[in-house]
């Protein structure tokens, strides 16, 4: 989730990961990529999931990766990029610690081993779009 007045991210500190990262969840059978993410906002974060004005209801990333461990599998990853105010969420599921809203500057700032792997380059993504989306007002 994304506050566009401040270009603050909702991160989430995910228990089983031991990492801040977006929230998220696996699609269903049958389900959109939207309604996922739409479904996943409501169940973890108690609250509506409306699209940013960046991206609308479009994935902004994609990522591939292979899971280590026990029942190793390939996780692919659609990122939608939702829009709400920092204040708007407040509760959150039991698989997460706690949320924050840090700008994307301090996102950036964070040591890569406290995020999710990918966020450096989501968040630069996310802000160079921003940026080209203020320039041409």
């Amino acid at each position: 989730m994304l506050d566009e007045a401040c270009n603050a991210l909702l991160l989430v500190a995910h228990r089983k990961a031991g990492l801040w990262l977006p929230s998220g969840g696996q699609v269903e059978p049958m389900e959109a990529p939207w309604s996922t993410s739409r479904r996943e906002c409501r169940e973890e974060l108690w609250t509506e999931a409306e699209p940013c004005s960046i991206t609308s209801d479009r994935p902004l990333f994609l990522t591939v990766t292979r899971t280590r461990g026990q029942g190793q599998h390939t996780d692919v990853s659609l990122c939608h990029v939702l829009r709400a105010e920092a204040g708007q969420v407040t509760s959150f599921e039991a698989e997460f610690d706690a949320i924050k809203w840090p700008s994307l500057d301090r996102v950036l700032a964070a040591p890569r081993d406290t995020l999710d792997r990918h966020m450096h380059r989501f968040t630069r993504k996310l802000m160079s779009l921003a940026a080209l989306r203020t320039s041409t007002r």
